[in-house]
């Protein structure tokens, strides 16, 4: 939702809140399964998603042409899903297919665009990557833009130093407008909460939520969220409640859970399994399923232990 709370480190224009990176189904020919894509997007935005953060790294977006993703997000907002609580990872390693993917978002009115730095050249420098950067921005010329910078150095292995995000907040004022942050470490998070704050600071696991709202951030986009969404939102909702504390631990207790197996194999084990849908379990090449003896495992933990359920409807 796009907000003009006083909620820390939110600011009008720029989203906030429970961000869901979608997962993204695949039928048995690893074609993408539209109508179970969308039925998803519309049960998260159901139970407590704010936005909705299609073609990250959840959604196997790398394993998606620039096709597959320009059809979806049309088939998105013709399916009735509101634009403005849209955020599609628009990244790649070419800057003529980013280009292409963040004019249809602005085209097609989505709130911004989530865009991975150009990741196969490693060791490049800032002023390379500025340069990506200010010519995708100057070559779409469109003043509706607005660009959420993903910094996810674990996978990307290129990322946004401090001084970088200053220079392109500097030089693009209110199209440079957030940063979600896949570092996992809590002090760069900080950092650059500290630095810029009313730029719009998302961690990547709600493992940071509590901490992170209590020091000025947006909310979160977190792979979890994708079968968690009402307990987090719970958490976004009651940061300055007496049992904020409480129910921080236990969506980092469930997080934990989860991201002890892979991460992605693991949320669609666990949307098959509370949905009754097996279907949801197969993820493309060169990923493989989770093994049914570790997705056994992992609902044993979460029930048992934590006693946790997701919604099915």
């Amino acid at each position: 939702m796009q907000t003009t709370t006083s909620q820390p480190g939110v600011n009008s224009g720029t989203l906030a809140g429970v961000i869901a990176p979608v997962l993204t189904p695949f039928d048995s020919r690893f074609e993408v399964d539209t109508p179970r894509f969308l039925a998803h997007c519309r049960w998260l935005l159901a139970h407590g998603c704010s936005a909705l953060a299609p073609f990250g790294t959840t959604s196997e977006a790398t394993s998606l042409s620039t096709a597959e993703r320009r059809r979806l997000l049309e088939e998105m907002v013709q399916g009735g899903i509101d634009p403005a609580l849209l955020l599609p990872g628009t990244g790649t390693c070419s800057l003529a297919e980013t280009l292409d993917l963040t004019r249809q978002a602005v085209e097609l009115g989505c709130a911004g665009v989530l865009t991975l730095p150009p990741f196969y050249y490693k060791s490049v420098s800032d002023e390379g990557l500025f340069a990506y950067f200010s010519s995708l921005i100057d070559k779409l010329g469109d003043d509706r833009l607005r660009v959420y910078l993903y910094h996810i150095p674990p996978i990307a292995q290129v990322g946004f130093s401090l001084p970088l995000v200053s220079r392109l907040i500097e030089a693009y004022p209110g199209i440079v407008v957030g940063l979600k942050d896949s570092s996992g470490d809590w002090s760069n998070t900080r950092a650059m909460i500290e630095a810029h704050p009313d730029f719009a600071v998302f961690p990547g696991s709600e493992a940071f939520l509590l901490d992170g709202l209590r020091s000025g951030m947006s909310g979160c986009i977190s792979a979890t969220v994708n079968v968690n969404p009402g307990a987090i939102r719970e958490v976004f909702d009651s940061w300055q409640a007496p049992e904020a504390d409480e129910l921080q631990a236990g969506i980092t207790a469930a997080r934990k859970a989860v991201q002890s197996y892979p991460l992605v194999q693991a949320l669609k084990y666990l949307l098959a399994h509370y949905l009754g849908d097996p279907e949801w379990r197969r993820t493309r090449p060169p990923f493989q399923d989770l093994p049914e003896e570790q997705g056994q495992a992992l609902v044993a933990a979460l029930e048992g232990e934590l006693g946790f359920r997701m919604a099915a409807e």
